[in-house]
C-alpha cells in the first residue's frame, strides 16, 4: 500500500538511537520528491543531522536538505548542500533536480571565475578574489568529463569559454576530431557572448595557435583572428607566407586581403602594408600602441606561420604579387571593381525622383535639398548624375547653405572615383583667391572631395590642409568635414592640431566641423590628451555647435575601446551640462557598438527614462542600434516600450535604434514596431520612422517583402499631405535609402566575419546628426556596402 504521508518517518528522527535515525533519513531521500512539503517542515532537524560530525550518514542528510530546497526554489541553499552531499549526489541520474542543480553549479563556476578573472585585470594578481570551492571545481571537472566521453564537444566548449578555461577550450577542440568546424564555432562565441576584451583577446590568441597547428592551415580564419588582436606583423608575415607559395597560396593571399579591406580597419591595413614593404615607421607604431584595440598586454606569436622551405625568393613574380596584394590592402582594386559594378548595374529610377520633385511646393527649400540628398543617395557611387544635368535650372534654385548640401552631394555619388576627382570638382573648389565669390559652392566642393577620398589614407588631406587656413567659415566648415573624412583613423596629431585651433577660435560654424572632423582624425585612437582638451574646451564655450560637435568627437575617439572608455563616459555622464551628457550616450553607442554589452545596455535604458534632457533620452535610445547590431533581433523587443511612451523624443530614438540594428533585414518584428510610428502624431517621429523602415527595407523588392508596396504609397501620402515638412523629409530621403546605390547596395556595420566596419560605424553616427545639421545626411553614405562579393 502506497505511503499518504510522510509524518511517520519524520517522527523516526525524533528517536535517540542513530540507527533509527540513519534509516529515517535514507526512507525520507526516496520519499522527498512526493513529500518535500511536510518534509520542508522538519527541514532544522536535518539540518542538524548534518551538522553533526559523528551522524555516519550526513552526506544523506545534505542531499535530502538540498532536495527541499530544490523543491523550495531556493536553489543557492540547494546547490549549497548538494556539494556537502559528497558522492551521495550522483551526476549520473536523469531527472530535474539533478539537471537544475547541475545547470546551477556551471552558473555559480562561471560567476566566480569571472568575478576572479575581472578582480585580477582590475588590481593585478596580487589582488583579492573569492575563493573557488573545490567541490564546486570538481563537479565541473566530472561534467566537462561527461561532456567529452558522450562527444558533446559544443557543450564543453561553451562552459569552457564562458568560466575562463583556456586549457579546457584547447581541450575541447583539440578532442572534437573537427577542429576547423570546432574553432568556427569557438570564433563566433567570441563575437557574441564575451564581453571582456581582454579575455576576447587571449582566448583569440590560443585560437590562433590552433589554426596555426592544422595540416592546412585556415589562413582566412586565422587572419580574422589576429584582425581582432590587432596583430598587424602575423598578418603580415601570413600574406609574405602566401605570395611566397605557389600560385594556389597567392589566390589565398588575395582573398584574405579582400576580406580584410571589408572590414574597413584602414589603420590596420596601413600597418600591414608598411610591414610587407619593410616601411613600417615609428609613427605608426605609436599609433598601434594608443589604439583601443591594443589597450591589453597579450603575448603576440613571433610569427603567424613558418615560410616553406625552397619559396623565399624575392623574384619578379613574388613583387608582381605583392603590388597586387598592396593595391587590395590600399582598397585601390576592391573600389576600382565596386565602381565598375555599380555603374553597369545601375537600375535607378528617375521617375521616382521626377515624381517626388513634382510633388513638391517649389518655394520649399527643406523639401528641395532633401530631393537632391535623395538622389545623391539613389546614385551614391555609381558615378551617374543625370538626373542633375537634367534639371539644371531646378537644381539652380539651391541657395546659401542648400548650395553647400547640393555640391557636396558631387561627392557621394562619385564616392571612390580616386582618379577623376579633382577634375570632377575643379568647377567648383576654392581658386586660391583670398576673396570668394561663392563660398557655400566652394566649401560644398571640399566636403564632396573629403566624401569621395573617405578613409583612404589621407590622399588629399594637404589640399585640404591648405583649404583650412582660409578665412572664410564656410569654406573651414567644408575644408574640415573633407580633411576629416579623408584622413579618418590616420591617428595624425598634426592635422588634429590643426583642427584644435579651429576649434579653439570660437566660431560656431567652423568649430562644429572641426570637432567632428578632429574626431574622425583620431577614430578609435583613445587620444587622452585630446580628450582632455576638448572637453575642457566644451566647457569653456558658449556655442552650442561646438560643443555638440565635441560631445561627437570624443565618441569617435572612443570607438570600439569597451571598458577602456569607462572613464570618459562617467565624466560626460555625470556633467550639467545636458549636450555633455549627450555626449556620454553617444560614447557609449561607439565604445561598445556590436558588443551587445549589458551593462551598456542597462546604462542606455536607464537614461532613456530617467534624463531630464530630451536630447539626451533621444539619444541614449538611439544608442541602442548600436550596441545591439550584432544581435538585432532583440532590438524591437527591448525598445517596444520606449517606442509606446509618452515621450516623442524617445519614440524617435526607438525608430532610429530598430532601423540601425535591422538595416537590410526586412525583419517582421520591426516592420510591425516601425509600422505603428509612421502614423504617430508628432512629425518628427514620422520623419525617424520613415527613415528607419527605408533602412530595414534596404534590398527588398514587393515580391520578396509585399510591405515595401505599401510604404511605397506611405512615401507618395506623405509628400501630397499639406504641411508636415519634418515627415516630408523623411520620406524623401527614405525613397534616396530604398533605392541606395542603384539599388545594388544595403547598409552594413559588421562584416560577413562578423567585424565591425569602423568606417560604416563612424558614417552612420555622424549622419544620424542631422537632426541638428541637415549636411550631415551625406555622411550615410559611408555606411553603404554592395551587395556583390569578390
Amino acid at each position: 500500500m502506497a505511503l499518504t504521508s510522510a509524518q511517520g518517518v519524520l517522527a523516526l528522527l525524533d528517536e535517540p538511537e542513530t540507527e533509527i535515525k540513519v534509516h529515517a533519513i535514507k526512507k525520507l531521500d526516496k520519499m522527498v520528491d512526493n513529500f518535500w512539503a511536510e518534509i520542508a517542515n522538519a527541514i532544522g532537524k536535518i539540518e542538524s543531522l548534518y551538522d553533526d560530525e559523528k551522524f555516519q550518514s550526513r552526506d544523506v542528510a545534505a542531499l535530502v536538505a538540498s532536495k527541499v530546497f530544490y523543491h523550495l526554489e531556493e536553489l543557492d541553499d540547494a546547490l549549497r548542500y548538494a556539494l556537502c552531499a559528497g558522492n551521495a549526489f550522483n551526476l549520473t541520474v536523469k531527472n530535474d533536480y539533478v539537471d537544475t542543480l547541475l545547470a546551477k553549479c556551471i552558473d555559480e563556476y562561471i560567476r566566480v571565475r569571472s568575478a576572479g578573472f575581472a578582480a585580477k585585470l582590475k588590481g593585478g594578481e596580487d589582488a583579492k578574489v573569492e575563493p573557488m570551492d573545490q567541490r564546486l571545481e570538481s563537479i565541473v571537472d566530472k561534467i566537462f568529463g561527461k561532456c567529452f566521453a558522450h562527444g558533446q564537444f559544443e557543450q564543453a566548449l561553451g562552459i569552457a569559454v564562458e568560466s575562463h578555461r583556456l586549457d579546457r577550450v584547447e581541450e575541447s577542440i583539440k578532442l572534437s576530431g573537427d577542429k576547423p568546424r570546432m574553432l568556427s564555432y569557438c570564433l563566433k562565441l567570441c563575437k557574441t557572448t564575451v564581453n571582456n576584451r581582454r579575455y576576447r583577446n587571449l582566448l583569440l590568441r590560443s585560437m590562433v595557435k590552433l589554426y596555426q597547428g592544422l595540416a592546412n592551415p585556415d589562413y582566412l580564419n586565422m587572419c580574422q583572428c589576429l584582425l581582432f588582436l590587432n596583430d598587424h606583423d602575423s598578418v603580415a608575415d601570413a600574406l609574405d607566407t602566401l605570395i611566397n607559395g605557389d600560385e594556389s597560396q597567392a589566390v589565398m593571399a588575395y582573398q584574405v586581403a579582400f576580406d580584410l579591406n571589408e572590414n574597413q580597419n584602414q589603420p590596420f591595413l596601413l600597418r600591414v602594408r608598411k610591414k610587407l614593404t619593410g616601411e613600417e615607421s615609428n609613427s605608426a607604431k605609436e599609433a598601434d600602441a594608443s589604439t583601443g584595440e591594443n589597450d591589453m598586454e597579450v603575448e603576440k606569436s613571433a610569427s603567424a606561420v613558418e615560410k616553406p622551405s625552397g619559396e623565399g625568393g624575392k623574384g619578379p613574380e613574388y613583387e608582381e604579387r605583392l603590388a597586387k596584394l598592396k593595391d587590395i590592402l590600399s582598397g585601390k582594386t576592391p573600389t576600382d571593381l565596386y565602381l565598375h559594378f555599380l555603374y553597369i548595374h545601375s537600375k535607378t529610377d528617375l521617375l521616382i525622383l521626377k515624381s517626388i520633385k513634382d510633388k513638391l511646393k517649389p518655394r520649399n527649400t527643406v523639401t528641395h535639398i532633401a530631393t537632391i540628398m535623395s538622389h545623391a543617395i539613389m546614385n551614391s557611387g555609381t558615378t551617374i548624375d543625370t538626373f542633375l544635368r537634367d534639371n539644371l535650372q531646378w537644381l539652380a534654385k539651391a541657395t546659401n547653405w542648400s548650395k553647400f548640401t547640393a555640391t557636396a552631394s558631387i561627392g557621394v555619388i562619385h564616392r571612390g572615383h580616386y582618379k577623376e576627382s579633382l577634375k570632377l570638382l575643379q568647377p567648383y573648389l576654392p581658386s586660391g583667391n583670398s576673396n570668394s565669390n561663392s563660398p557655400y559652392q566652394e566649401g560644398g566642393a571640399l566636403y564632396a572631395l573629403g566624401l569621395i577620398h573617405a578613409c583612404d589614407g589621407g590622399e588629399q588631406a594637404s589640399f585640404l590642409q591648405e583649404s583650412i587656413k582660409s578665412k572664410n567659415e564656410i569654406i573651414q566648415h567644408g575644408a574640415s568635414l573633407g580633411l576629416g573624412l579623408t584622413a579618418m583613423a590616420t591617428g595624425d596629431t598634426a592635422i588634429f592640431e590643426e583642427l584644435y585651433e579651429i576649434i579653439v577660435s570660437d566660431n560656431a560654424v567652423s568649430g562644429e566641423a572641426a570637432s567632428i572632423a578632429a574626431g574622425l582624425v583620431m577614430l578609435g585612437t583613445g587620444y587622452e590628451e585630446g580628450i582632455e582638451n576638448l572637453i575642457g574646451y566644451a566647457h569653456d564655450t558658449k556655442h552650442e555647435k561646438i560643443i555638440r560637435g565635441i560631445a561627437m568627437a570624443v565618441g569617435l575617439i572612443e570607438y570600439g575601446r569597451e571598458e577602456a572608455a569607462d572613464p570618459t563616459i562617467e565624466e560626460l555622464a555625470s556633467d550639467t551640462d545636458a549636450i555633455l551628457r549627450f555626449g556620454a550616450m553617444n560614447t557609449i553607442a561607439l565604445a561598445y557598438v556590436g558588443t551587445g554589452n549589458n551593462k551598456a545596455v542597462r546604462k542606455l535604458l536607464h537614461v532613456a527614462v530617467s534624463d531630464v534632457s530630451d536630447d539626451v533620452r533621444r539619444a541614449a535610445t538611439t544608442a541602442l542600434g548600436f550596441v545591439l547590431c550584432n544581435d538585432p533581433k532583440k532590438v524591437p523587443t527591448i525598445v517596444s516600450l520606449l517606442a509606446e511612451g509618452f515621450n516623442p523624443h524617445v519614440r524617435y530614438g526607438a525608430a532610429l535604434a530598430v532601423g540601425i540594428a535591422c538595416a537590410g533585414s526586412g525583419m517582421k518584428e520591426a516592420l510591425d514596431l516601425l509600422e505603428s510610428l509612421l502614423d504617430d502624431s508628432e512629425e518628427f517621429v514620422r520623419q525617424a520612422a520613415f527613415i528607419a523602415t527605408a533602412m530595414v527595407l534596404i534590398q527588398h523588392n514587393k515580391s520578396k517583402e509585399p510591405r515595401v508596396a505599401t510604404f511605397r504609397n506611405k512615401i507618395d501620402e506623405a509628400l501630397l499631405s499639406k504641411g508636415d515638412t519634418m515627415a516630408k523629409f523623411g520620406a524623401i530621403i527614405s525613397a534616396g535609402i530604398l533605392d541606395a546605390g542603384g539599388r545594388n547596395m544595403t547598409i552594413s556595420l559588421l562584416s560577413h566575419h562578423g567585424h565591425k566596419k569602423m568606417t560604416a560605424i563612424a558614417g552612420m553616427a555622424v549622419f544620424l546628426q542631422f537632426w541638428y545639421w541637415h549636411p550631415l545626411i551625406h555622411f550615410l553614405c559611408l555606411s553603404f556596402a554592395p551587395i556583390t562579393a569578390v
